[in-house]
């Protein structure tokens, strides 16, 4: 399996499907990719002991970096072949505590793809559904 002539779409399904492994971040924050399309991704997470702030409750951090992973898959599940891409601006608005030992889900979906510039949005929400952040980012394509 030759990575560069997979699309971007292509590589998030082997990822999906087990056949590549995720990257290393799912093991320091506990997540995978449970449903890819074409621009959109969801990831579901789970903040555990390892994520917590002094004050006993889940870092602001974990949800950044879900959301992080959130937006720029949504942009690589729409990449050509050979392209990658970075992400250069991060806007996360945290709206309720992330919840410590509970499943809670990402989904990305990309805005705007142009040759040099991608834009993707992503939602961070409990298993009712409800809020918990919101982020935008920018992500610099490569081609």
């Amino acid at each position: 399996m030759n990575l560069r002539e997979m699309t971007g779409l292509q590589i998030m399904q082997a990822m999906l499907d087990g056949h590549i492994p995720a990257p290393s971040i799912t093991h320091t924050m506990p997540m995978k990719a449970i449903q890819v399309s074409d621009g959109e991704i969801t990831f579901e997470a789970q903040a555990d002991e390892r994520h917590l702030n002094p004050m006993g409750g889940v870092h602001g951090g974990f949800a950044a970096t879900v959301l992080d992973s959130a937006t720029a898959c949504a942009v690589h599940s729409a990449l050509p072949a050979g392209a990658s891409y970075a992400t250069i601006d991060l806007n996360v608005k945290m709206v309720r505590p992330v919840p410590k030992n509970q499943a809670v889900f990402a989904t990305g979906k990309l805005i705007n793809l142009s040759t040099s510039l991608a834009i993707a949005d992503a939602t961070l929400t409990d298993k009712q559904g409800r809020l918990l952040a919101t982020a935008s980012a920018s992500c610099m394509v490569s081609r």
